[in-house]
């Protein structure tokens, strides 16, 4: 039965890249480290046009099971991920852990998360670090006296094995009951929307994050990022992004908001996004900003026209 927990659970691996054969490959090198390696690897390239396929192909003696999913377009980070995820389940794997490429875990990380029985209703995750600060690469919301509150570091952290967290998807090790209630990833997300829709739809279902003290991953931060308060709700700005980047990211997050809250919300996040750009870019982005805006207002997801 998939709600069984399992001491001796099959693990997959799955995450998406394209035209980063370096930074893929450290990070199934660092899956080869692992001190519990996982049964399975399963790596979806988006058409890249570099060695990213062929050097990525050309990896052998890996402890695991290791697959290069070659995708037949580039379908984004969202697109990647379902396919390798949906290709790893009809393997018969237990659960299946979603990294992105440049999220490295160090040696004892999946052991740490596997110490105790796998319980398919909680989805476990290590603690992500950017290498350039010894902070978190995002803030953690974890739960602490009844409520869940926003921190920066380790050092913040309880020091029980696990604590309560919430809205992780890098890291997430999913089960496959998880997979089965849920549904899959929502590939027409395309990329910075699948980390926010798949931890909500989690949530909903009733399923529980839980941050594991001693399993460490290394992940950059964004280079340039603002936080700050709005309207009593914490706003994370990244300044200078790509216009496609910026593109999916205010689509995505005004169509989710929508379908999560109405109406308001999804206007509320959109004033957000002017708000920001406007100060923190330039007026001259507004008018993506606003194509924007009517796509995921209207539902016009996939990929950027």
């Amino acid at each position: 039965m998939s709600g069984v927990p399992k001491n001796d659970p099959k693990i997959a691996v799955v995450f998406a890249t394209m035209n980063r054969w370096q930074t893929a490959v450290t990070c199934v090198r660092a899956l080869a480290a692992q001190t519990r390696p996982p049964e399975l690897v399963i790596v979806a390239d988006n058409v890249s046009s570099d060695e990213t396929f062929s050097e990525l192909s050309a990896l052998i003696g890996m402890p695991f099971e290791f697959i290069v999913h070659r995708m037949e377009e580039n379908l984004g980070n969202a697109g990647g991920v379902h396919a390798a995820m949906e290709h790893a389940f009809s393997k018969n794997v237990d659960a299946v852990w979603i990294l992105d490429d440049d999220s490295w875990p160090r040696p004892d990380a999946l052991a740490a998360m596997l110490a105790e029985p796998l319980d398919p209703c909680v989805i476990r995750h290590p603690l992500q670090i950017d290498p350039a600060t010894g902070k978190f690469t995002w803030p953690l919301q974890i739960a602490q006296n009844g409520d869940f509150h926003l921190i920066d570091s380790i050092a913040e952290m309880p020091p029980s094995h696990s604590t309560p967290s919430r809205g992780v998807w890098t890291g997430a090790l999913v089960s496959r009951h998880v997979r089965e209630t849920i549904g899959p990833v929502m590939a027409e997300l395309f990329i910075r929307g699948e980390d926010e829709e798949y931890p909500w739809r989690m949530a909903q279902a009733g399923f529980k994050h839980e941050a594991i003290l001693a399993a460490l991953m290394d992940h950059p931060g964004p280079p340039d990022i603002v936080r700050w308060d709005f309207f009593g709700k914490h706003f994370f700005f990244e300044r200078g992004l790509a216009d496609w980047k910026l593109y999916y990211k205010v689509r995505n997050m005004v169509w989710l908001k929508r379908k999560q809250s109405g109406a308001g919300k999804a206007f509320v996040i959109f004033a957000a996004y002017v708000t920001a750009v406007s100060r923190f870019d330039g007026f001259h982005r507004l008018p993506l900003l606003w194509i924007a805006f009517c796509d995921g207002w209207h539902g016009r997801l996939g990929k950027m026209r």
